[in-house]
């Protein structure tokens, strides 16, 4: 299938590892332009060569999304590298397992910062663009935590919820302009933000007092489809939306969770 999306300029947050490098990778083998966006220059530099290497154009940009001048510095940066921006994937973040009485106040703000503010001020830059020229493309990566909120992940789950409502707050604002906004809601994912030393499965391990094999095994065993995604999986999706083929989908919330949230919406 021809996704259409050869010579797009994109912008890809959390781009240098996990599910927004596999979003890189693909619109880069679709022929598309790719700004990958991350904090740390190594990763980002190295993230870009090898996207490069699979078609299209990669490119680096070096930034804390959080920054209150993120979303214009990536549209910025788009623009001048592109000439324009296209599509924009909200895709950095984190989490941590703990419970609800374990996290700090000072710990909510930086979770609103991240999964909140800084998919707004990215959105409120790109897409003004988008609409003069009538197309664009947004998509949020959000959590199966946003539906079914996680009583280990407070924090993540309240703030995810929020940002699945703020897209579609601009879904609303911009469909009839031709700039069509999704959401995307993995489940747990073999990233490593889980599967890295100290990442969440070993929080969940310690939690509940099981070996690091035990824990994957009960992840995996509380999704129907009985595994942890991987990365490709939820790119896949996410490239979707990102298409020409998706050209009548907005401000949806796809459940990629392998079964985990069990409403039929």
């Amino acid at each position: 299938m021809d996704l259409g999306l050869e010579g797009r300029a994109c912008v890809v947050t959390g781009a240098s590892r996990g599910i927004g490098l596999e979003v890189a990778r693909r619109l880069c083998a679709e022929g598309a332009r790719v700004l990958i966006v991350a904090r740390s220059a190594d990763a980002v530099d190295e993230a870009a060569a090898g996207c490069a290497s699979l078609g299209g154009e990669a490119a680096g940009l070096v930034l804390d999304v959080t920054a209150a001048d993120a979303g214009e510095r990536m549209a910025a940066a788009a623009t001048e590298r592109f000439d324009r921006l296209d599509v924009l994937v909200n895709n950095a973040g984190s989490a941590k397992r703990r419970p609800l009485d374990q996290v700090p106040d000072e710990d909510w703000q930086p979770a609103w910062e991240v999964n909140v503010l800084a998919p707004m001020r990215a959105m409120r830059a790109a897409i003004p663009g988008m609409v003069e020229r009538g197309w664009g493309r947004v998509v949020n990566v959000c959590s199966s935590a946003a539906k079914r909120p996680s009583g280990m992940t407070p924090e993540y789950s309240v703030t995810k919820a929020a940002e699945l409502s703020l897209s579609r707050v601009f879904a609303d604002a911009y469909a009839r302009q031709g700039v069509l906004v999704n959401a995307i809601c993995p489940g747990p994912t073999a990233t490593e933000l889980w599967m890295a030393p100290g990442g969440l499965l070993d929080q969940s391990a310690e939690i509940h007092g099981q070996g690091r094999d035990e824990a994957l095994a009960a992840a995996g065993a509380g999704r129907p489809i009985g595994r942890l995604a991987e990365a490709s999986e939820i790119a896949d999706a996410i490239v979707f939306l990102c298409s020409e083929r998706a050209s009548y989908v907005a401000g949806a919330a796809w459940s990629v969770d392998g079964g985990t949230v069990q409403v039929i919406i």
